[in-house]
């Protein structure tokens, strides 16, 4: 069972990715630098650096793999609008929401599924300090673990 100091540092490191919001990749960064300044003071520490950081190598990799393939997409539809304004003379003015409205609602799906996916993340991240706190292992669903 780890001692209140470990369990502390251990929870720690799971709440330093809120670093993010302070600086960019804080989220990663910050986690980093707390797990090989402490790594050699327990395993359980190790333990739960190495997957706080392969959780967010993860978590950024899923970003710019759906970035990569929602892009394409996003500047398809808005291209492919261009002329959704007809101008024939001032006697038939045309206005044309279909475009629009694919472009909206392709936005509002991406939007509403990037804060399904952020508030998800900050609650395994609160649950797995939570866990750390308790002295307990935690695994992230879906990480990949690139640091074994």
């Amino acid at each position: 069972m780890p001692n209140t100091s470990q369990r502390n540092i251990a929870a720690f490191l799971h709440l330093s990715t809120f670093c993010g919001f302070i600086f960019p990749f804080g989220n990663l960064i910050a986690p980093i630098i707390l797990w090989t300044m402490t790594k050699d003071k327990s395993m359980f520490i190790d333990k739960h650096g190495k997957e706080v950081i392969n959780f967010q190598i993860s978590i950024f990799l899923y970003t710019v793999i759906l970035g990569i393939i929602t892009i394409p997409f996003f500047f398809y539809n808005l291209f492919s609008g261009f002329e959704f304004i007809d101008f024939h003379m001032v006697e038939s003015f045309q206005f044309s929401f279909n475009e629009i409205f694919s472009l909206v609602f392709l936005g509002s799906v991406l939007i509403g599924l990037a804060i399904i996916a952020f508030v998800i993340e900050l609650t395994l991240i609160l649950l797995a300090s939570l866990k750390a706190k308790e002295g307990k292992e935690f695994q992230y669903p879906l990480t990949i673990h690139f640091i074994k």
